[in-house]
């Protein structure tokens, strides 16, 4: 009987030496994972951040396409006072070499 015993014993210690064996292959199995997922994590993160720094100031640009029609309109404007300053400067070499009298109001 003390050989069974002995017999018993030793399969019993190689069963746990199996099984710690396995756990401890599973548990660096786990690990590697856990460290490609932590790096690919850390490069979404940094990406998500990029993408938040190149779009921040979208919002933004409702306020300047207004701004841009407001300065469109001022100009069109200064395009007409141009265009009369223009005819203007035009007539004054006949106005100066002694043309019709007109009156500075009288022809636009």
């Amino acid at each position: 009987m003390p050989t069974t015993v002995v017999g018993l014993w030793w399969l019993t210690l190689g069963i746990a030496l199996v099984v710690i064996l396995v756990v401890a292959v599973l548990l660096i199995a786990i690990v590697v994972v856990a460290n490609r997922i932590d790096k690919h994590a850390a490069a979404i993160w940094g990406a998500g951040k990029d993408i938040a720094t190149n779009t921040v100031q979208i919002w933004q640009l409702q306020k300047t396409n207004a701004v841009a029609g407001q300065i469109l309109g001022v100009a069109q404007t200064i395009a007409v006072g141009a265009e009369s300053i223009d005819g203007r400067l035009a007539r004054l070499p006949a106005a100066l070499a002694g043309g019709p009298d007109k009156r500075d109001g009288a022809a636009t």
